[in-house]
């Protein structure tokens, strides 16, 4: 088996470099990763500068790596168009340090980099830690290895990729996995608003995580019960229950 790893982190980041040995156990490993953290990037692509590329040594990892001046987006892009010479069977991509829950997903590269592996047609896994503190990642690559195995033997599901994310827990204390939807999992924004030593005005984003921790379907309840929660995803953003009722409109007199 062939699997391609990213990450939005940089490549020289700790749950990187531990999924990759752990991934390594079971299958050929190709790392293209970002050169830099590239967190909330979303599925931004880079087109108005060139994309640079070098191989990198990961530390105690001895996996053909290559480091990329841009997006986790175009990390897959680029490693699926014109660095490898053979499509990979699975691309996984993390392990995200932070959860990616609910909303998040629009706003992260670590799916994001999944979603471009899902719409080029190759089985992706969007791998994260719930936690930014203290996290350990030995446990979470484990179980990811050992879902690359299940994977293998079943038929993935077309345009859609699986978004896990993996309380800070040992192992022993995980209270299952569970199949979940995307739950609500907002942020209310504020900006502080600060001054350079030029006395220029400039913001910094802050704010607080609001989530619905009632919906017993959801990955916000799945982690937050101590549960690893997998939830696919499909790219396709169309509401389909609205266009019927879209059609009715009075359109004409647009024309």
């Amino acid at each position: 088996m062939n699997i391609l790893i990213t990450n939005d982190d940089g490549i020289y980041a700790e749950g990187l470099l531990m999924l990759a040995r752990e991934i390594s156990k079971i299958a050929k490993v190709t790392v293209v990763a970002p050169d830099r953290e590239r967190s909330a990037t979303a599925h931004a692509i880079t087109m108005h500068k060139p994309l640079r590329v070098e191989k990198a040594e990961l530390r105690n990892c001895s996996v053909e790596s290559w480091m990329v001046n841009g997006t986790p987006s175009d990390c897959v892009k680029l490693a699926l168009d014109a660095l490898l010479n053979d499509a990979p069977d699975l691309v996984l991509s993390g392990i995200n340090r932070g959860p990616n829950l609910g909303t998040d997903v629009i706003y992260s590269g670590t799916v994001s980099a999944a979603i471009e592996a899902a719409i080029y047609g190759i089985p992706a896994v969007a791998v994260s830690v719930a936690a930014y503190e203290n996290v350990s990642y030995e446990y979470p690559a484990q179980f990811v290895r050992k879902l690359c195995e299940v994977l293998k033997e079943k038929q993935f599901p077309k345009d859609t990729l699986l978004n896990v994310n993996i309380p800070p827990l040992d192992a022993e204390d995980i209270a299952g996995v569970l199949i979940t939807r995307l739950g609500n999992r907002k942020y209310k924004n504020c900006f502080d608003r600060r001054q350079d030593p030029r006395g220029k005005t400039y913001y910094w984003l802050a704010g607080e995580v609001v989530e619905d921790l009632e919906d017993e379907t959801s990955d916000v309840w799945a982690i937050k019960n101590n549960y690893i929660s997998i939830t696919p995803i499909h790219f396709d953003l169309t509401n389909y229950e609205v266009i019927d009722s879209i059609k009715k409109w009075e359109l004409k007199p647009l024309l």
